[in-house]
């Protein structure tokens, strides 16, 4: 069975959250998050975790963009 994918965006307003919200939380940079969400930086493992935790979805379901560039 595929596990369904979805974007850390989403994730993030399925979670009714904001990106102001998750960055005091996870205590990096409103940018941080932003570049998380658009790839253009990678999401550390310890923090997938955290956003995984966060948006109460498991980890596997998380698409992170960058998982392009593996393929």
């Amino acid at each position: 069975m595929e596990t369904l994918k979805i974007s850390l965006a989403a994730a993030r307003v399925n979670a009714g959250m904001t990106q102001n919200q998750v960055a005091k939380v996870l205590k990096v940079s409103n940018k941080t998050i932003l570049n998380w969400e658009n790839g253009k930086t990678a999401v550390g493992y310890a923090q997938a975790t955290m956003l995984s935790s966060l948006y109460g979805i498991p980890i596997d379901n998380i698409f992170l963009p960058n998982e392009l560039t593996k393929i």
